[in-house]
């Protein structure tokens, strides 16, 4: 019994429940506004040609009077055709207030004023005759067509009705008015009331439920609009990357033909417009080896996706190409296979690179290392035994062991900026006072700075806040920076070092009044192996600057130079302070 109330309460909450304020939104209120006014036009025009058939009939009753009239009483058979007209003066002002613009911003009060202009026309006549005027068929008449033709807004209904029948049933027991008719002079009974409940309350249901579908959809039609427009958006958003990714995007069928395909595929592949790639390629024909289109199946059946699958093919003029496919399988619900889909990218640079890294890598392992391990351990070994005869001088044989512990740093070095572009700088971080920093740095160097004859300037404050980093890295980047100063310049250099707070993080320079640099120069300044053209030591293979850049991105700075040649250069980098 509780599980059938519960159904029936939830049933009745959905169906006759008042909107809430998130569902009665502005949008639809104009909506209702517009559909009432414009159906209350056409409902005027009907009320006007109903009332206007009505006149025509008293009139044609009036010189050849209708038996079923003569039943009525005598003041209703004498007044009718006044009461019809004088309710189609109020149709008529009606029509006229319509075209207002209080008619087209409040049609409700328009509608409420033409409905009872219609109904209390003829109370007020029976009222002022002295009698009380029942009009069943005239309210049926009037309820009925605008439940019709205007179904929303059910407040508005009520109202209309509740006003003509508080009328009667108020005004008429208060003047203790009965109605002309001799056979029943009471104004109500219980028939009639029953009558009159059951048809408003009907009516006035229909339009409920009628305006609570129309705002139902009026809600979904904005619904669908809205995410129709969303779905414009992305469409154009996504249609906008697949058309500017720098990579290629596909869409390819089982049996080896592209169905889609960005422009960027198609430039990989050496033609102008996607379509030429959708409309002609085999795929198969494009690798260099025949069997990689079967390889790329087979792990596709496999897996169902690949990545990294690198391979050689011919572009539209024959050249060879490398590139590296990443796709997945595409299937129905049923699990049957649709389509591949997936990303290729033009890897021939890197492939160059990495065969270029290679070769060098072998040469520095193979060809450089072992050779100054082996000398630098036979000179050691002879200056470490004194008690024998050395046909060399000491001098020469420590300038040797010199010479070779610089080539063994160079090979170190180069095998760390190795390292660090595959694993990236590792940092031991700790609060650090750059002062302190710059001076080790600087009295490491000071006999190279000797024999340069070069002054350097260090305005460092103690003052500064510290930094989080790692101090032996920082030591290496200031090292560096003064190293490459004095190796691409003339003895007598001016150095000046510099660091102050800047926001967040730390802005330091390392400035030289030299030769300085060009912008070519500048551009590829901290690339891997680049060197200067006017250096003046030929060991250097160009990892100094490429490892300060390493060392000032792991600490989520930047680097760079300002520099004009003939004018000096400053060499600058940022670090956090947290």
């Amino acid at each position: 019994m509780a599980t059938q109330f519960t159904t029936v309460q939830r049933w009745w909450r959905q169906t006759f429940s008042a909107p809430t304020r998130d569902e009665t939104t502005t949008l639809y209120r104009v909506w209702r506004n517009r559909f009432l006014w414009q159906r209350l036009r056409l409902w005027l025009w009907l009320a006007l040609i109903c009332l206007l058939s009505f006149a025509l009939r008293d009139i044609y009753g009036f010189f050849f009077p209708f038996q079923e009239l003569q039943q009525l009483p005598e003041e209703l058979r004498t007044q009718r055709f006044v009461i019809n007209i004088s309710m189609l003066l109020n149709i008529l002002i009606c029509f006229a207030l319509h075209k207002t613009k209080l008619g087209r911003h409040r049609p409700d009060l328009l509608f409420l004023g033409s409905s009872w202009a219609i109904s209390l026309a003829s109370q007020l006549f029976a009222t002022l005759r002295g009698f009380a005027l029942p009009d069943p068929i005239g309210w049926s008449l009037l309820f009925l067509s605008q439940a019709v033709l205007m179904p929303v807004c059910w407040i508005v209904h009520l109202l209309s009705q509740v006003g003509v029948l508080v009328y009667y049933f108020g005004i008429n027991t208060l003047l203790e008015l009965k109605t002309p008719v001799p056979e029943h002079p009471e104004i109500y009974s219980i028939t009639f009331i029953l009558y009159i409940f059951w048809f408003c309350i009907i009516c006035d249901i229909g339009v409920y439920l009628y305006d609570r579908l129309q705002r139902s959809e009026f809600y979904a039609r904005q619904e669908l609009e809205s995410a129709y427009q969303k779905l414009k958006v992305a469409e154009t958003k996504y249609r906008t990357i697949f058309e500017n990714a720098v990579e290629g995007i596909f869409q390819s069928s089982p049996d080896g033909h592209y169905i889609t395909a960005n422009p960027a595929l198609a430039s990989i592949y050496g033609y102008s417009l996607a379509e030429e790639v959708t409309a002609s390629t085999d795929i198969e024909q494009l690798y260099v080896d025949p069997n990689r289109r079967a390889e790329f199946v087979r792990l596709m059946e496999k897996y169902g996706s690949i990545s990294e699958f690198e391979s050689q093919i011919y572009r539209r003029d024959g050249s060879i190409v490398w590139i590296s496919e990443k796709a997945y399988a595409v299937r129905d619900e049923q699990g049957k296979l649709l389509y591949y889909e997936g990303l290729i990218e033009d890897i021939t640079q890197r492939k160059q690179t990495e065969a270029e890294l290679r070769v060098f890598f072998h040469a520095v392992s193979h060809d450089l290392r072992n050779p100054v391990l082996g000398t630098l351990m036979v000179l050691k070994n002879l200056l470490a035994r004194p008690e024998e005869n050395i046909s060399i001088s000491r001098s020469i044989l420590e300038r040797m062991i010199q010479s070779s512990d610089r080539q063994l740093n160079l090979i170190n070095s180069l095998m760390e900026a190795h390292i660090g572009e595959i694993q990236g700088v590792v940092l031991q971080r700790q609060p650090v006072q750059l002062l302190t920093v710059v001076q080790a740095a600087i009295a490491d160097l000071e006999p190279l700075l000797e024999q340069n004859q070069a002054k350097l300037t260090n305005l460092v404050s103690a003052d500064l806040p510290l930094v989080n980093a790692d101090p032996t890295q920082l030591w290496r980047v200031f090292s560096n920076l003064i190293v490459n100063a004095l190796k691409h310049n003339a003895p007598g250099l001016l150095l000046t070092i510099n660091a102050t707070r800047e926001d967040e993080m730390i802005y330091c320079t390392v400035s030289d009044n030299g030769v300085g640099i060009s912008q070519q120069q500048s551009d590829r300044l901290f690339d891997l192996y680049f060197r200067g053209a006017n250096i003046r030591n030929s060991v250097s293979l160009g990892l100094g600057l490429y490892l300060c850049k390493q060392i000032i991105n792991a600490h989520g700075g930047e680097i760079g130079i300002n520099s004009v040649l003939g004018a000096g250069a400053t060499f600058w980098f940022t670090l956090p302070i947290s």
